[in-house]
């Protein structure tokens, strides 16, 4: 076996390695959003106490994941990636303990400050390991875990919370993240020391104090009231402080995170392109759980499986398109990908109550045949411009700006869909007023069934308020499709990356 074959074929163990831990992390997130009814009756809190358990972990991550890049030069990539395992396996194991919310809280902020960081150090461990005409294929095979978490979680953590005590959804990743430790002991090299890079504290500061104010705002936004004092002044907040954090980073001789990466068009486009399509797999992962459970009656578990299919074809679809890329670049995939998958969104516009199982399933697997085929080549296109030595800061960056996308595409679905709720019931409402010639004939038919007329009118009034919500809904996944379809012109102009070992120079 030549060389060249050796390290193509070495880098398998160490990739399944970091796709355990990735997938943990991950999984771990999706399964807890299906427990919160039941941990609120079990803790004895309401919503908004109860929401910090995902609230918190999310915040946390945005802290933590800016600083990877650093931590991971400073200390060695490998050790970066045994601790934050260890760390979120430790988190997982207080968790499974907790006896109150409040515990909980404290013991997933521990969790995530471990979760957080697994992504972004696995990216920069893979394009140590993985030679450049392949690391397309690998970036897919690792992305399976980023898409089979959400999969596998809410069917998985339905059936767990119905017949199982909710505590195992936390015990499950125990086994996972010790056999992660060992195997990442055993098979992952340690990278290359930078002991002359500086900690960038004031960088550190201002960027975790800005993303913690915006990602507080844009998930606080519509329960608090857009116009709050509360919000406002949290973006304000954010504003100021991530402006100057701007300003320290372009100033400073070794950065946290290197603002200087987005002088590339290519990684900026890459990251602008996946944070468009982020919103509309984060979109269709907030809307059609609430679509299938509010408004078809499916338990958790019955609208995990009716959606099942569609991630695991993204799951199936990433290796593929990591492959294409491989051999034929980003553009051509990423155009017909993303059009695909806006197109799917777009048909999502037009569901209702008798929509059929089959219909949605559908819709659902050719949106995910779209998602699965842009994300992987649009992303390791922007990656693949970036200067080795930088890739571990790039790959902060390019998280932490995505995650900040998602939140914000729920933020904004989430408002489409409650003001379009309220305007679509007012308009429902004026077809049952006392001018309408059909309602008085409806409200008797009615009372003959009912006995009331009160009861009658309140009949009326929750067909009504059910289908304003049908309407808010298809009225977001319309907004969903165009955030989609809008990343399409973008593709055309990125660079064609696939093996050209002089492109990562151009951005060092």
């Amino acid at each position: 076996m030549s060389h060249s074959e050796e390290k193509n074929t070495s880098f398998w163990l160490p990739l399944f390695v970091l796709v355990t831990g990735a997938f943990a992390a991950i999984f771990n997130s999706s399964t807890i959003n299906v427990a919160i009814p039941k941990l609120m009756t079990i803790f004895g809190v309401s919503s908004d106490e109860i929401q910090w358990v995902l609230t918190g972990y999310m915040l946390t991550s945005a802290v933590v994941i800016p600083i990877t890049g650093y931590l991971g030069d400073r200390f060695g990539n490998k050790r970066v990636f045994i601790y934050s395992l260890a760390i979120f396996t430790l988190g997982s194991v207080l968790s499974s303990f907790s006896w109150s919310n409040n515990s909980l809280i404290a013991f997933r902020v521990l969790q995530a400050l471990g979760g957080g960081m697994i992504m972004p150090i696995s990216m920069a461990i893979i394009y140590r390991i993985v030679p450049m005409n392949m690391i397309g294929l690998a970036l897919g095979v690792w992305g399976m875990a980023a898409v089979m978490g959400p999969a596998i979680g809410p069917t998985l953590g339905g059936y767990i919370i119905d017949h199982f005590n909710w505590r195992l959804l936390f015990l499950i990743n125990i086994p996972v993240g010790i056999l992660g430790i060992i195997l990442s002991i055993l098979t992952l090299e340690e990278t290359p020391l930078r002991t002359d890079t500086k900690f960038d504290f004031w960088g550190f500061v201002t960027s975790a104090a800005g993303c913690f104010a915006l990602l507080l705002a844009l998930s606080q936004g519509n329960k608090e009231g857009w116009t709050s004092f509360y919000i406002v002044m949290l973006f304000i907040f954010s504003f100021f402080t991530l402006l100057l954090f701007v300003l320290i980073e372009l100033n400073s001789a070794d950065p946290m995170l290197d603002l200087r990466l987005f002088k590339n068009k290519t990684f900026t486009l890459s990251v602008a392109i996946g944070g468009l399509i982020n919103i509309g797999l984060f979109g269709g992962v907030f809307l059609m759980p609430i679509f299938t459970q509010n408004l078809m009656g499916l338990t958790p578990y019955e609208a995990g499986l009716l959606l099942l299919p569609a991630s695991l074809v993204i799951g199936v679809m990433l290796p593929i398109s990591g492959a294409l890329f491989d051999k034929f670049g980003a553009k051509a995939i990423g155009v017909i990908g993303v059009t695909i998958a806006g197109l799917g969104t777009l048909k999502l516009h037009y569901l209702s109550v008798d929509t059929s199982f089959h219909d949605i399933i559908m819709i659902m697997v050719i949106r995910s045949i779209g998602i699965g085929l842009a994300m992987m080549p649009i992303s390791t296109a922007g990656m693949n411009v970036v200067a080795k030595h930088l890739v571990g800061r790039a790959s902060s960056l390019s998280n932490v700006i995505r995650q900040i996308f998602a939140s914000f595409g729920i933020a904004i679905l989430t408002a489409v869909m409650q003001n379009r709720q309220i305007f679509h019931y007012a308009s429902l409402s004026e077809g049952v007023s006392d001018a309408s010639l059909v309602a008085p004939l409806t409200i008797k038919q009615l009372q003959g069934l009912l006995g009331s007329p009160d009861t009658a009118i309140g009949v009326l009034a929750g067909l009504a308020q059910k289908q304003s919500l049908i309407n808010a809904i298809d009225d977001s996944f319309l907004i969903c499709g165009i955030f989609v379809i809008s990343a399409v012109p973008l593709i055309f102009f990125l660079q064609d990356v696939r093996k050209s070992k002089t492109a990562a120079s151009k951005a060092s």
